[in-house]
């Protein structure tokens, strides 16, 4: 009887620790390893996996003992804040093309303007009408005086 106990003792024991626990382990295993896992690949994004550079790349050099210089820092920086560096590059390029768009809506304007004096710019040398003939006129400049001693034309200016 008391052979028997240990026997079946025994086989629950050996079932436990060589079926049952292995298998627990196994399951475990599969959860950790498979499951978790691809949760994790599907919840990872381009931005999470660029962040992680720095971390690869300050691992590898601890691991191979290299010194890093602070530029690869700062690059993985970047990296790291790729979100607020891309914000300041935005800015920075929008507040450029504003200023473009000003310089270009003004150089506009001053055509316009330009363009609406020419009509009466035009108007005003009115080269349809001739000069009307009349005798008074031609009186005048038949008449004209010789001498030498006229006024001139444009104040402040001398003739020579």
């Amino acid at each position: 009887m008391w052979k028997r106990n240990w026997r079946q003792l025994w086989q629950t024991f050996w079932q436990t620790w060589t079926i049952d626990k292995p298998a627990a382990l196994g399951d475990g295993l599969w959860q950790v390893l498979v499951v978790e896992l691809a949760a994790l690949l599907d919840r990872l994004t381009l931005r999470k996996l660029i962040a992680l550079i720095p971390v690869v790349i300050v691992i590898g050099a601890y691991l191979h003992r290299i010194p890093l210089p602070p530029e690869l820092m700062l690059v993985g920086d970047v990296l790291a804040y790729i979100d607020v560096f891309s914000m300041i590059f935005l800015i920075g390029l929008f507040t450029r093309v504003a200023t473009v768009m000003v310089v270009v809506r003004q150089a506009i304007e001053l055509a316009q303007s330009l363009a609406r004096r020419v009509p009466m710019a035009l108007r005003r040398f009115d080269t349809r009408h001739r000069r009307a003939k009349d005798s008074v006129r031609r009186r005048r400049l038949t008449g004209a005086r010789t001498d030498d001693d006229e006024p001139a034309v444009v104040a402040g200016l001398a003739w020579a």
